[in-house]
């Protein structure tokens, strides 16, 4: 009777507790869906409205510059002082004479944020560019 006692027990402890590995997913699963929209977004925007939709462009002979209403710049969505601005713009013209700049700017900006970079952009010859608003609405 003691042989058979003994099996009871060893038939408990084969239970595996999955409940705490659980638990770890779901919050590792919810800090990743919290986290991974404020890694996307560089520069909170109001773009004015207007403008048309222009032909596709090839993704690697567009760079765009970013500026908000207190005077931030950001070049493909990372910061930058308008002086590295302006001298990337003039790297990556150099090694790529196709570029256009897409110059995104809050609708709140003063110009002359918008005309320094367009200054930059001229003196190193530069000239395709476009400045970016949202579509009309339909």
């Amino acid at each position: 009777m003691r042989r058979f006692s003994q099996r009871n027990s060893l038939v408990t402890l084969s239970d595996i507790n999955i409940t705490p590995l659980l638990d770890l997913a779901f919050v590792l699963l919810i800090i990743f869906v919290i986290t991974t929209p404020l890694l996307e977004k560089s520069i909170d925007l109001k773009l004015p409205h207007g403008g048309r939709t222009e032909q596709q462009l090839d993704k690697s002979d567009i760079r765009t510059v970013e500026i908000s209403n207190t005077g931030y710049y950001a070049l493909d969505k990372r910061r930058v002082s308008l002086a590295q601005l302006i001298y990337q713009l003039a790297v990556g013209y150099r090694a790529n004479p196709n570029l256009v700049v897409y110059i995104r700017a809050d609708a709140g900006c003063r110009y002359d944020l918008v005309a320094q970079v367009l200054d930059g952009c001229q003196k190193y010859g530069i000239t395709r560019y476009s400045l970016r608003t949202d579509p009309t609405p339909k």
